[in-house]
């Protein structure tokens, strides 16, 4: 899609918000309910406009250095009237539109997450750190985005407080409310979980996650060749419960995993009473470990399928994951 194209879809959506103003203003019978200069569709393109200039050349860069240009000061006045969601609003409004504009076979995503810092305020106590060693305070956010590697778009992104920041729920939330019927998402060691995996599978997504190639994790239990190369797939079957029997089954280590009342897993409940039957959640994946130098290996875990990805395929997807790197 042609830059003007793209500008045009994202003035349309601002419109579209703006249109529905009283749902994004701070008092909604009071704010922009006269005409002004600075109506709320002027505001928010001008913040999503700004570059690095003060806030008054960015704004005679709005208004083409008309003698009619508002001051800072009712700039800040207005901007104060409108609320993050209608920001959150355009942001998705506008994504959705583009992403419906591709036709890819199956969107390739990524996960990560980058900490922001942003102006100092004590008051905001779940953004601010005291600092230490001599370094002044400061106040973070950290900032969760899924990425659209095929377009290199940001698909979705979730903001958090730095001191509740958690990508985890992140990842969870960005992927269950994604309207792709289908999705390849990949994943640094950090997302490592069998609860992420399991949303992912849930969701109808393939996904494709870098895992700790030690004796920890995921891989931790289970019989992998002794070898530095291989492609294994498994069928693994999630319990909470310990009974007599289940203790028996996960003598299987590579069919049957038993996990803690405290590890997060959604699909199953985190207690039972005794008289409840054994419920089983069933995970399909793979493990594959790759070479990446001459003496430094990969290991992934995935579920898509080994006859049209094998694993020389999975290693090239995986080096497309880095392609988000820059864009923190």
């Amino acid at each position: 899609m042609k830059p003007q194209m793209v500008k045009n879809l994202l003035m349309s959506q601002i419109k579209t918000v703006a249109a529905n103003a009283k749902f994004f203003c701070i008092d909604a019978e009071r704010n922009f309910s006269r005409k002004r200069k600075l109506t709320m569709e002027k505001v928010i393109s001008g913040i999503i406009g700004m570059g690095s200039g003060s806030l008054t050349n960015e704004l005679l860069d709005l208004f083409n250095d008309s003698p009619e240009t508002p001051t800072s000061s009712a700039f800040c006045q207005q901007r104060c009237k409108i609320t993050v969601e209608a920001f959150e609003a355009v942001f998705r409004l506008f994504s959705k539109k583009l992403c419906d504009s591709f036709e890819d076979e199956l969107p390739v995503l990524a996960v990560d997450g980058s900490k922001i810092q942003i102006p100092t305020n004590p008051d905001d106590v779940d953004s601010f750190l005291p600092g230490s060693n001599g370094q002044k305070p400061y106040n973070l956010l950290h900032l969760n985005a899924l990425y659209n590697l095929n377009h290199q778009i940001y698909q979705d992104a979730i903001i958090q407080k730095v001191k509740s920041a958690n990508e985890h729920v992140a990842l969870i939330e960005m992927v269950d409310r994604s309207l792709l019927r289908s999705a390849l998402l990949m994943a640094d060691r950090g997302y490592e979980s069998y609860n992420n995996l399991a949303h992912v599978q849930e969701k109808g997504w393939y996904f494709l996650f870098r895992i700790k190639d030690g004796d920890y994790g995921i891989k931790q239990g289970l019989s992998l060749p002794n070898e530095e190369l291989y492609d294994v797939s498994f069928e693994l079957n999630l319990t909470r419960k310990q009974t007599n029997e289940v203790k028996e089954l996960i003598k299987d280590r590579n069919h049957y995993r038993w996990i803690p009342s405290d590890m997060v897993f959604d699909y199953l409940p985190p207690k039972s009473r005794k008289i409840d039957p054994v419920r089983f959640y069933k995970l399909s994946f793979r493990i594959v470990r790759f070479p990446i130098s001459n003496d430094t290996y990969e290991t992934i875990i995935t579920n898509l399928p080994t006859d049209k990805y094998p694993a020389e395929e999975i290693k090239r997807l995986y080096s497309l994951r880095w392609g988000i790197m820059p864009i923190f």
